[in-house]
Parts: C-alpha cells; structure tokens; sequence
C-alpha cells in the first residue's frame, strides 16, 4: 500500500545522500515481509518478476501506449534494456550523466549484477537492505529504492521509494497526468502481482 514512509525515517539510509536535490514521488510498502536474512530473496523477486507481461489487460495497454509514444515523441522507452535505449539526458540542473559519483566509493560495483534486462535501469549501488536502481528520459531523472525495514521482532518489510527530478514543465507535466494512471491502475496491479509471487515463493520453501 502507499504509505507516508515514516517507517524509512527511523533510520539513515545511503541513498538520502545520493538524492538530496530529488522529490519523492511514491513510497510504497509492498506486500512482501520476512525475516532479517530474506532480503536477497527480494531482490531476486524484483528483478525476475514479469511484468507488465503478466500484469492484467489494462496495465499492458497503458503500458504498451507510453511505450508508442516514447518512441513516436523521444520520450524514451520502459520496455527496453539501459543499454539499448541511448545516452541519457544528464540529471537536471547538473552535468551528471550518472548517479553513481554519488554512490560511496565502496559500494560502487555492488549492484552490477543486478541490471533488469528489458527494463531502463541502471543499478547504482546494493547493501545490506538497500538496493538502487536509477533511470533517465526525456521526461524525467529517477531513482528506484528498495529497503528491507525491520518492523521489530524479527519481521520486515520491503518498502520501495521513487525520487525524481522532472525535466522543466513539460516534465512536471508529464509527471502529474500519469499520476492518476499510476496510482488507479499500474501500481495496485503490481501490488497483487508481488503479493501474490512472494507467498508462491514462500509457499515452495
């Protein structure tokens, strides 16, 4: 469910640092928990779960429709890998290409095997219970957080923030007319999708 994310605030994150000019534009706690040693097993999820392939007909269609016209207006695609959707736009207001000379030196190369094949993410950096994935079009610059919160007596729960910085107003634009679609349609199906996956997995250990 979207939450305030004032679980996130009891404690410091790496990623604050890293996105100290970004908005939050959605803090989700999703319907995964577990125990303090589960948070590979998230990841693994995340990066394997299939969607919108699998999503209901109305998420493929919105879907598919940005898709269209990401390609018809320079946009940017969300159904391609990083590597083949181009040079980024660097992150406005800087001449940043890249998050990563953010990312503390030591936690650099930690998420390069975390790369999503058909979705335009690059992993900035994975610890402990984060993980970070940033994404760049002609819209936006975005960062996509996952933390494993501990909820006390040995349970947690996987949050999942996206920070932003829109690109002038056609940005801001953009960004507040799919709003609706995102919070009415894409983003309660992936909720269903993950719950659902995670007791599948749950279920078969």
């Amino acid at each position: 469910m979207r939450t305030s994310g004032d679980a996130l605030k009891a404690r410091r994150w790496i990623i604050d640092d890293i996105v100290r000019d970004f908005d939050v534009e959605d803090v989700w706690a999703l319907p995964i928990e577990g125990g303090p040693d589960d948070f590979e097993a998230v990841i693994d999820l995340m990066h394997s779960i299939d969607f919108p392939g699998a999503a209901p007909l109305p998420v493929r269609l919105l879907w598919g429709i940005r898709d269209l016209l990401g390609r018809m207006f320079g946009l940017g695609r969300i159904s391609t890998s990083a590597d083949d959707a181009g040079a980024w736009p660097p992150v406005p207001g800087t001449g940043e290409r890249s998050l990563i000379g953010r990312v503390p030196a030591e936690l650099r190369d930690t998420a390069t095997d975390s790369r999503l094949a058909d979705k335009p993410f690059r992993p900035l950096y994975r610890a402990g219970t984060e993980l970070a994935d940033e994404i760049s079009n002609r819209t936006m610059y975005g960062v996509m957080h996952l933390a494993w919160v501990d909820q006390g007596g040995g349970r947690y729960q996987a949050h999942m923030t996206v920070y932003v910085k829109p690109r002038g107003a056609v940005g801001k634009a953009y960004m507040a007319f799919i709003k609706p679609f995102r919070y009415a349609i894409i983003y309660p199906a992936l909720m269903r999708y993950l719950g659902r996956y995670w007791a599948e997995r749950r279920g078969a250990r």
